[in-house]
This record gives structure tokens, C-alpha cells and sequence, in this order.
């Protein structure tokens, strides 16, 4: 892997695509405020012109939608890392009495050195089996990186490094803030659709109000909108995926350390698929965009990862097989190489 040359196409493409996730709030304003225009030509035959700050008010109460939407969504981090890592079951590392916990706390403070940054706090998900990880804070002092039993169970330590290492790119390049504050903008967005739903919802006589029509014309450029912002989104968290996985080869100056934990990744789940009712544990919804790999059914436009495949391939430069979860042996089955 080029990862100087990998890190700087990633970081180019977010740029373009935050430009474009710009665009759309501002293509949202002009369609609400064209919207409801057209809206008011319709119910004011024969009227000229608009009431004093129509425009001005529209265009206020669309960002201000958008904006509270930001406040809310971002408000699940007012405690900081460690505060959210708890609610998604975290709890602090035990290095004096656990063994494998103390090796994760030695790693954490050798990648701090690297990366030239203060060590999180490290934490322990115990309650999932299945290998995963994820980072959470707004800057270095509030901020942890949380790993899976799973990963403790069946990672090697070069293998952990590498997840590790992915992580730290993630709060080195500020990721957690920029997916929070995105994510808040995403739910704006929704909050626009919802309020056009509201005004044109049936009343207990099965009337709708005067406000159906305006309402539908906010509706319809609001889902639009939500669309476009979810779309775009999803694309700035692929390539942030990308650009921690370049990093992490760049901190641990190895392939397989992070590849591994990707290629057990594909073998666990390959597993899990052939086992009746096999599957691996789903993580809090709550840092569903934070995981080293995600637990949602893959979409095209909507994934907040990129497939596993193609990371693996990124990693490798061609296709590798799948690794056992349990073992690290490769599995034996006509679809494992990628």
C-alpha cells in the first residue's frame, strides 16, 4: 500500500464531498423557499407579492431546523468520550489483573508515542464476543478507544496494533467530530421532512388543515434533502475508513497487522452465515458510525463502511482469503478469496 498517496486521495475526496454536502443544505433553502412560493401563488390568486420577510423567515426557520438538529445530535457527547463508550456498555481496562487487558493498555500507550498524542483512555467492551472496535471523544483529553472481547480474545498483538492504529487516525484526524457534527446536520434535514409530514397528518374527522399544502411542498424538498445529506454523509465516513485504514499501515509500518483483523473479520462473519442462526452480537446503536466494521446490512449509497473486500484489497494491493476467527488459518471454502 502507497499510504502517503492513500491518505492524501482520501482527505481530497472528503474535501470535495463536504463541499457537496454544503451545496445540498444550500439547494434545501432555495427549494423550501421556492416551494413555498409556489405554495403561496396557489392559495393567493390575483396577489402580487409576498408578505414582508417571507423569504427571510423561510430561510431562518430552515437553518434553524438544520442547526437544532446539529445541537441535538451533537449533545450526546456533552460527557465526552468515556460518558458515550459507557452507554454503549465500556467499561475502564483492568491491566493489574488481566493479562490480555494490560497487553491493550501497553499497545495504547506505544501508538500514543508514535502518533505523537496523549493516550486515550482504553476500555473494554466485555459483553461482545465478536471482533470490533471503536474511538470516541472530542479531543485527546476526553478521548478513549474501546475494543471488543472478542478482539482481545482472538487478536494476535500485532493484529491489535493494527486496530488500534486505526483507531488512533481516527482521533488524530478528528473524525469523531466531523461524523457527530454531519450526523447532526443529517438529522436536521430529517427534522424538516417531519415537520411538512405533521402539517399534512389527517385529523380525528379525517380532515386535513389549511397547512396540508405548504406542508407537503416542505415534505417533499425536505426528503430530498435528508436523502442527499444521509447519501453524502455515508461517502465522507467511507473514505474516513479508508483514510484510517492507510494510517494504520503507516503507524505500524505492517500489512498484516490490520489486514489480519479485517481478513478475521470476513472469516467470522463467513462463519457466523453458515452456522443455523449464527451471527455476530450487534453493538449499540450509539457508535454504530464509529465501529471499526459495521454491524448494518451493507446498502450502496448508505453505508457508513466501505465493504470489507475492498479495504482488504486496498490493504494488499489484490485479493487475500478470509482468516478463522478461531485460528489463523485460512478458510477453506470456494468464495474466501476476495
Amino acid at each position: 500500500m502507497r499510504f502517503f498517496q492513500a491518505q492524501e486521495k482520501a482527505r481530497a475526496q472528503t474535501l470535495r464531498l463536504l463541499m457537496l454536502f454544503g451545496l445540498a443544505v444550500l439547494a434545501l433553502v432555495l427549494s423550501v423557499n421556492g416551494a413555498l412560493a409556489l405554495t403561496w401563488r396557489l392559495v393567493t390568486p390575483g396577489w402580487t407579492g409576498y408578505p414582508a420577510y417571507f423569504f427571510s423567515v423561510n430561510t431562518g426557520m430552515t437553518l434553524l431546523f438544520v442547526l437544532g438538529g446539529w445541537w441535538l445530535e451533537t449533545s450526546v457527547l456533552d460527557g465526552g468520550g468515556q460518558a458515550l463508550a459507557r452507554q454503549a456498555g465500556a467499561r475502564e481496562a483492568w491491566p493489574a489483573s488481566r493479562e490480555a487487558e494490560q497487553r491493550l493498555c501497553n499497545i495504547v500507550h506505544e501508538l500514543a508515542i508514535a502518533a505523537s498524542m496523549k493516550p486515550p483512555q482504553a476500555m473494554v467492551l466485555p459483553r461482545e464476543d465478536s471482533i470490533n472496535a471503536f474511538a470516541a471523544g472530542w479531543d485527546e483529553d476526553d478521548a478513549i478507544v474501546a475494543v471488543t472481547q472478542g478482539a482481545l480474545d482472538r487478536l494476535s498483538r500485532d493484529e491489535l496494533q493494527g486496530l488500534l492504529a486505526h483507531e488512533f487516525s481516527h482521533l488524530r484526524e478528528g473524525d469523531t467530530r466531523l461524523n457527530m457534527r454531519l450526523a447532526g446536520m443529517v438529522c436536521g434535514l430529517e427534522m424538516i421532512f417531519s415537520l411538512g409530514q405533521r402539517m399534512c397528518e389527517i385529523d380525528e374527522n379525517g380532515n386535513r388543515s389549511f397547512l396540508a399544502l405548504p406542508g407537503f411542498a416542505i415534505m417533499s424538498t425536505g426528503s430530498l434533502g435528508w436523502l442527499a445529506g444521509r447519501a453524502l454523509k455515508a461517502a465522507v465516513s467511507r473514505q474516513r475508513e479508508f483514510l484510517a485504514d492507510a494510517r494504520a499501515v503507516q503507524f505500524t509500518r505492517s500489512k498484516d497487522g490490520l489486514g489480519g483483523v479485517l481478513r478475521k473479520v470476513a472469516g467470522e462473519r463467513a462463519s457466523a452465515g453458515r452456522r443455523p442462526g449464527g451471527r455476530t452480537h450487534h453493538l449499540h446503536p450509539a457508535v454504530h458510525h464509529m465501529l471499526l466494521v459495521s454491524d448494518a446490512a451493507p446498502t450502496r449509497w448508505f453505508a457508513s463502511h466501505p465493504p470489507l473486500a475492498e479495504r482488504i484489497r486496498r490493504i494488499y494491493g489484490r485479493s487475500m482469503p478470509m482468516l478463522s476467527a478461531r485460528h489463523d488459518e485460512a478458510v477453506t471454502r470456494p468464495d474466501a478469496l476476495f
